[in-house]
């Protein structure tokens, strides 16, 4: 299994916008995330890089049994072709600026081994010496890891061309599952949005994730967490039927671009805390519920504890951010999602949302009820999906046609699922509505929440093939972006080199917006969520929603405690930039206490 060269990834963002980023900057030592759940763009795709790279594209097409991870396999050991070769390309080139190999050193952090060992090449006189460093050099370079995410709350069961429900394994999720154990990668596995038992069960098929004659996994399993509590649930159930975590990846609740499962108030900070001071007790538990989880399967049983790694990502905006979430926090990577939208050479966003993303204000990003999953939404108010959307209802046909339907959950009124953003859903319920004699306000108010869901499937899948030139499927070619709201203090278009440049300190991109800290910017986020939430039930609410609110606003109370705390231990800030936390801390304090929770009446 590779190790990055690097100190931070590229989280996978919506279906098509990191859908082939391995391909970009693997070869840089970076790792990167792809989404695996839309079977369709990836068939796009691998016939695009089959072209790109001369190889032999033979369809998979829709009427070949497991047809799904088939595509999936397919294509990753395509992208691993890729990599494979784009690396034997960079190893043999000369140390000159310009080309690949030069970019591969420069863009290491400052403290790596290998760019004091590439310093010390460029600076040697000695020819002999010179190339014997430059030998070893070379034998250092290491792709970075293609890891591919499946977020488990998509798991749709799929039905065969009688209309009959397939078997559990070619549902969504374990057919992606399937696809990427049967890849020839060696990767892992991203897990997001919560336990799913049957997806987590199905893995104990697939010999890749228990341990090798080595020791060591050929596919490893990373879980997406939000909270401490969330990664010990999830790391015994795994731990039980022996799989190892490889690495928990802490995401900020609501400072973080897609899908937003906000926690009870609980804030990063305090959470990452938990986490520092518990690792060894954390590895310590599972451990010993996975030694003897694989003493009863037969497999031999490590001598010491495997690497579990920590990571966090949402929000990180600034070197000095980056360095001290590393240092204080004991971290192994730190991620970077949103930021590399506004880089080509990573990541596919179109020409026209590229624009517009370097041009938005922060009152452009906002938390919807866009997604059909019924969980809030990070979205962009100038998206060309958002105007679609409206254009829809002004013509009087609201809704998506509804043709992938990877979020067809919903049998209010269908025994088959339906998606909520689909024409046919929105029709049905908004005449439901109309038909219950609400008042006028309430069915105003109703309905608007029918029409906020909004297409994903197509939305977040079709900017991979706009930038690409693509054909694309029923001629939809509206955009669906979802950055978090750390990217309105970024503008401009920029080179790879130059937003890893920004990572390590090396220069700012920033733009002149006002920037908050990482863990303010999400405070604020958190009271302004609790806030609309109690807005919500100012007309009717239950004991248990009181609660609720009273532990949620408690939890943030702790939280700013906490951060008042950690201000002076912020050693990487200046002094301006500290007194201004205290300040804002102060302020926040005031106003959660002055938060009145709703009563029953």
């Amino acid at each position: 299994m590779n190790k990055s060269a690097h100190q931070f990834h590229i989280p996978v963002m919506g279906l098509g916008f990191t859908i082939d980023t391995p391909a970009k900057v693997a070869r840089f030592g970076i790792s990167s995330v792809l989404s695996i759940v839309e079977d369709n763009i990836i068939e796009q795709m691998r016939e695009f890089y089959c072209e790109q790279e001369n190889e032999a594209y033979i369809p998979i097409t829709k009427k070949e049994n497991d047809y799904r991870a088939k595509r999936i396999t397919a294509y990753l050991d395509l992208l691993n072709k890729i990599v494979n070769r784009q690396i034997g390309t960079l190893r043999s080139e000369d140390f000159v600026p310009g080309n690949e190999i030069y970019k591969y050193f420069t863009m290491l952090p400052e403290d790596s081994v290998l760019k004091a060992l590439f310093k010390q090449m460029l600076d040697e006189e000695d020819i002999n010496i010179k190339y014997r460093l430059q030998q070893a050099l070379r034998n250092q370079i290491a792709p970075g890891p293609i890891d591919v995410n499946i977020m488990t709350k998509c798991d749709r069961t799929n039905y065969d061309k009688n209309g009959e429900a397939l078997p559990a394994e070619y549902s969504d999720a374990m057919a992606a599952l399937r696809g990427f154990a049967k890849s020839a990668l060696h990767a892992s596995v991203i897990f997001s949005a919560g336990l799913n038992p049957r997806l987590y069960t199905y893995c104990e098929t697939f010999s890749d994730f228990f341990p090798g004659e080595n020791g060591q996994f050929k596919k490893k399993i990373i879980l997406k967490v939000s909270d401490y509590r969330s990664a010990l649930i999830q790391g015994k159930f795994l731990a039980k039927k022996g799989l190892w975590i490889s690495e928990y990846r802490i995401e900020s609740g609501l400072n973080c671009g897609g899908h937003a499962f906000a926690t009870d108030g609980y804030l990063l900070g305090p959470i990452m805390e938990e986490f520092k001071n518990k690792r060894t007790e954390l590895t310590n538990e599972l451990f010993e519920i996975y030694k003897a989880s694989l003493q009863s399967k037969k497999y031999t049983i490590p001598e010491t504890i495997p690497a579990t790694r920590i990571a966090v990502q949402g929000g990180i905006g600034t070197h000095r951010e980056n360095k001290f979430l590393l240092e204080y926090y004991h971290l192994d990577a730190t991620g970077w999602g949103s930021p590399f939208l506004l880089v080509p050479e990573a990541t596919n966003v179109d020409e026209e949302t590229l624009n517009d993303l370097c041009n938005a204000t922060p009152s452009d990003y906002y938390l919807s009820h866009a997604s059909p999953l019924g969980v809030p939404f990070n979205n962009f108010r100038r998206s060309s999906s958002e105007k679609q959307r409206k254009h829809r209802i002004e013509k009087g046909r609201p809704g998506s046609p509804c043709y992938k339907k990877f979020l067809a959950f919903n049998t209010e009124f269908t025994d088959k699922p339906i998606c909520t953003a689909s024409r046919q859903y929105q029709n049905l319920k908004i005449n439901q509505l109309q038909a219950a004699a609400l008042p006028e306000e309430k069915l105003k108010e109703e309905t608007e929440k029918v029409l906020e869901k909004d297409c994903l499937c197509e939305g977040l899948a079709v900017p991979a093939l706009l930038k690409n030139k693509r054909t694309l499927p029923h001629n939809l070619s509206a955009v669906s972006i979802c950055p978090g709201p750390n990217l309105a203090y970024f503008s401009g278009i920029y080179s790879l080199h130059e937003m890893v440049d920004h990572i390590y300190g090396r220069r700012n991109i920033l733009n002149n917006e006002k920037r908050p800290s990482v863990f303010l910017k999400e405070l604020k986020l958190y009271v302004d969520y609790l806030q609309k939430e109690m807005e919500k039930t100012v007309v009717s609410i239950s004991i248990k929603q009181q609660k609720y609110f009273a532990d949620f606003k408690s939890n943030l109370l702790k939280g700013i405690e906490y951060y008042t705390d950690l201000v002076p231990k912020m050693k990487t800030e200046t002094g301006a930039y500290l007194n201004n936390m205290y300040e804002e801390l102060n302020q926040y304090k005031r106003e959660i206490e002055g938060m009145l929770i709703p009563q029953t009446v």
